[in-house]
Formats: C-alpha cells, sequence, structure tokens
C-alpha cells in the first residue's frame, strides 16, 4: 500500500496487511535504536583495553538511556495514538497542535534530563551499581559524560518517530533510525579500535548517529502529509498535553519501571556478587554484572520486536476506534497476540540451544571460564519464559492503543515494579545470585495470569461494542 495524503485505507485494506506495512518498519526503527547500546557493547567487550569493564560500565549507564527513551515514548506514543484518533474523526486542527506540543516537550525533557545527568552523575552512577569495583566506575564515568550531551537529540528523535508514523509515513520513521544506526556502526571501530578513545570513542560514535536521526525528523516536520502542521502549531497546548500524555502513560512507565528493575538487579548482583566465593574476588567482581548485561540486552532486541509490532498496530487501531470499527480492532489485537507468542518461541529457543554462541559474540574468548558458565546459566534461567514476557508486553500496548491507559498502566506497573523489583530484591534473600535470575520468570508467569484476565474481558467489549 503506498503512502498517501489521506489514511481512510486504515478502515477499508486487509488488516494482515495494514499490520506488515506499519509493524514491520516499527520494528526496524525500535530494533535499531536498542542497537545503538548493543553495538557499542558489541565493540567494548572484544576491545582488549576494555574488556568485562567495559561491558560492566554499559550495563551500568543502559538504564539512564532507558530513563530518556521512557520520557521520549511516553510524548512520541501518547502523540502518535491520539493523532490517529484525530484523523479518523476528521479533526485536522488538533492532530496539528498534538504534534507542535510533542516537539516543544520533547526538546525541553531532552535538555533538562540531560542538565540532571551533568549535575549528579556520580550519584547516579552510584545507584546504578557503579562502584563494583574502581576500574568499572571509572569506565563508566567516562561513557556516561559523553552519552548525556546527546540525550536531547535522542530524546528528540525518538518521541518524534511515533509521530511520523502517525502521519502514514512509518518508511522514513524506520529510514531515519537506521542511518542514524549504520553511522554509529561505522563510526564505533573507528574510535574504539582506531583511535583509542575507549568508551568515549563508543559514547561519540552513539551521539553522532542520534544527531543524525534527529536531523531528519526535523527535515520531516517540514514535509509531514496528513497533519501538516504550520509554525502557528509549534506551541505548548497544555489541553492537548494533558490528552496525550496519559495514552504515551503505559510507554513511559513500562520503560521507567524497566529502570527500577535493573537498578534493584544491579544492586543485588553487586551485593550477593561479592558473597560468592568466585565472584567476590576482586578480578571477578564485575563478571555478574556484565553478564548480565549482555543477557538483558538480548531480552532488549526480542523485546523491541515484541513493541515494534505491537506499537506498530497504534495508529491501525486509533483510526479504526476513532472510525467505529471496533470489529476490526479485536481482529487486529487476536492477530498480534499470535504473532507475539511466536516470537517469544522462537526467541526461548535461541536462548536454551545456543547460549555460548551468545555470549561469544560479546569477547567471551578474551575471559575466565567462570564469565561463559555464568552467562550460559543466566541464558537459560532468566529468560526462560520469553513466550510469556511477549504476550505480556503485546497486551500492555494495544490496551494502550485502544485508550484503556489505566488498566494498561496497571497491570505494567504490577509487572514491573512489584514483581520486577520485589521479587529481584526477595529472592536473592533465599536464593543468593541464583534468586536474581529467578526473579525473571516468576514474574512473568505472574503478569500473565492477570493480562489472561484482562484479554478476555478486552475481546468481550470490542465484540459488543461497549468499549
Amino acid at each position: 500500500m503506498n503512502e498517501t495524503n489521506s489514511n481512510d485505507y486504515l478502515v477499508r485494506d486487509p488488516l494482515g496487511r495494514l499490520m506488515r506495512m506499519y509493524s514491520v518498519p516499527c520494528v526496524i526503527s525500535l530494533l535499531v535504536a536498542a542497537l545503538y547500546n548493543i553495538v557499542d557493547q558489541l565493540f567494548i567487550a572484544n576491545a582488549d583495553y576494555l574488556g568485562s569493564y567495559g561491558n560492566a560500565a554499559n550495563t551500568v549507564v543502559f538504564p539512564l538511556t532507558v530513563v530518556a527513551l521512557a520520557f521520549a515514548v511516553m510524548i512520541g506514543d501518547g502523540c502518535c495514538a491520539f493523532v490517529s484518533i484525530c484523523l479518523g474523526r476528521g479533526n485536522r486542527k488538533d492532530a496539528a497542535d498534538s504534534v507542535g506540543t510533542a516537539v516543544i516537550l520533547s526538546l525541553a525533557v531532552g535538555i533538562v534530563t540531560a542538565v540532571i545527568y551533568l549535575l549528579f552523575a556520580d550519584p547516579i552512577l552510584t545507584f546504578f551499581g557503579g562502584r563494583v569495583n574502581a576500574e568499572t566506575f571509572r569506565h563508566s564515568q567516562e561513557y556516561f559524560f559523553w552519552i548525556t550531551l546527546g540525550i536531547p537529540f535522542y530524546v528528540f528523535g525518538q518521541a518524534m518517530n511515533p509521530v511520523i508514523r502517525s502521519d502514514g509515513s512509518p518508511r522514513f520513521a524506520m529510514l531515519s533510525t537506521v542511518l542514524g544506526a549504520v553511522a554509529n556502526v561505522i563510526l564505533d571501530p573507528l574510535f574504539i579500535y582506531g583511535t583509542r578513545w575507549g568508551m568515549m570513542g563508543a559514547a561519540v560514535a552513539t551521539d553522532i548517529g542520534q544527531i543524525l536521526t534527529a536531523f531528519l525528523a526535523v527535515w520531516y516536520l517540514g514535509h509531514m502529509k496528513a497533519v501538516k502542521p504550520g509554525k502557528e502549531n509549534y506551541r505548548l497546548s497544555l489541553r492537548l498535553a494533558g490528552k496525550f500524555l496519559p495514552l504515551g502513560l503505559t510507554s513511559l512507565l513500562s520503560q521507567i519501571s524497566l529502570v527500577a528493575s535493573m537498578a534493584a538487579v544491579n544492586n543485588m548482583i553487586r551485593k550477593y556478587g561479592g558473597l560468592d566465593p568466585v565472584f567476590g574476588q576482586e578480578q571477578y567482581a564485575q563478571i555478574p554484572m556484565a553478564v548480565i548485561g549482555i543477557v538483558m540486552k538480548f531480552f532488549q532486541i526480542v523485546i523491541s520486536i515484541c513493541v515494534g509490532m505491537a506499537a506498530g498496530c497504534i495508529p491501525i487501531v486509533g483510526y479504526n476506534i476513532g472510525a467505529g470499527r471496533k470489529d476490526r480492532a479485536r481482529q487486529l489485537f487476536l492477530m498480534l497476540l499470535k504473532a507475539e507468542a511466536i516470537l517469544g518461541a522462537v526467541a526461548l529457543v535461541i536462548v536454551m540451544v545456543f547460549p555460548r554462541q551468545l555470549i561469544a559474540l560479546f569477547g567471551a574468548a578474551n575471559e575466565s571460564r567462570y564469565y561463559t558458565d555464568f552467562a550460559v546459566k543466566s541464558f537459560r534461567t532468566y529468560l526462560c519464559m520469553m513466550v510469556l514476557a511477549t504476550v505480556n508486553k503485546g497486551t500492555f500496548i494495544y490496551l494502550q492503543s485502544l485508550g484503556k491507559a489505566l488498566a494498561s498502566t496497571a497491570i505494567s506497573m504490577i509487572r514491573e515494579i512489584i514483581f520486577g523489583v520485589g521479587f529481584a530484591l526477595l529472592l536473592p534473600l533465599f536464593f543468593g545470585l541464583d534468586g536474581v535470575l529467578y526473579s525473571m520468570p516468576v514474574s512473568d508467569i505472574l503478569t500473565f495470569i492477570i493480562a489472561v484476565f484482562v484479554i478476555i474481558q478486552t475481546m468481550r467489549q470490542l465484540k459488543e461494542g461497549t468499549l
């Protein structure tokens, strides 16, 4: 289907075709965005002068980039959902004003976040486990400083990505992210191996890629098709922000709660790793944190695909709900749940069968056998409920696109805060370092039980037209 100046094809074309049209570019965009940090870690891990210390530092800083992403997706996904509903109702003025408000908010949030990071860098890094040993903390400080300089561009680019999709241009949204990531991939080896800039080199390569993505978003804002905002639309409308930000609240909380979970995990790893007979030794202290960071990166790849499939449905669902086609919204929900379950099953096979190959990508050949052994155990334990994890995440986002912000937010918070943080803190008391690994599957099982009830209720409401 070619992109046109009208989005009314969203209520006419087959849902399978629309899902591919919107979800595939969204998946690629989110996957490429996730690869920024992962690519950094791949090159860092294989640099002989950085190794597992650099890996651990990357793990410490990673949650802080997720915080910035959380604010970006709240603004972008909320605006995307609201704009799609407005277009479905034929209300183009509110759609244009919402885009302008999203631009102002993303710029302000990016700058404020960067300033806070620069002012409180050391306490923040300490909170996320950076003081596992002196070498890791030194690398964390260097990487964090340079990454922070690119935060305003990162927030703006990521916030505009779903806005561009809502305008009917998912392929451009994908392209802008891909080009930035390609620049990062090209520059990483040049700065890490060629100039030997170390952690600074990895961060600067990332910043340049994010700046490129941001500038492409600026260009697109001047060439929008369905929405067409003018200069008068680029102002902060508290009325519209109050309408679309709640629609992106689940996206924010799912990311922020993930950060809280990672903070709990990192600190439990530092605490109980220090009590381990092997990892309690100074030369091995950084290994558990480095390994868990790698496992989380694989999980992030899978979840990026999962979220991309669900987020790609947001413009389709919003337009159809606005046009009164709740039957199509219900059908699309069923299609999404099946796709998410298949994704989780494929990911599960990979982590169970190929954990050594996965860890080998991150410099295992340069590390002790303790590194590889703990990594294999971590992959197979921490990610053993991937099927449930993908279905849960897809459900959260789809509920958000239906305007069920409260239900979506509540389940997301239960998963990440009550279960994710709670079990990460509780289970190590009984199982030591292994308890950290058990926290993920236990959380996913309990969340799935809740999600099943919500899915059944939502399907019934869509069928009866009571949503």
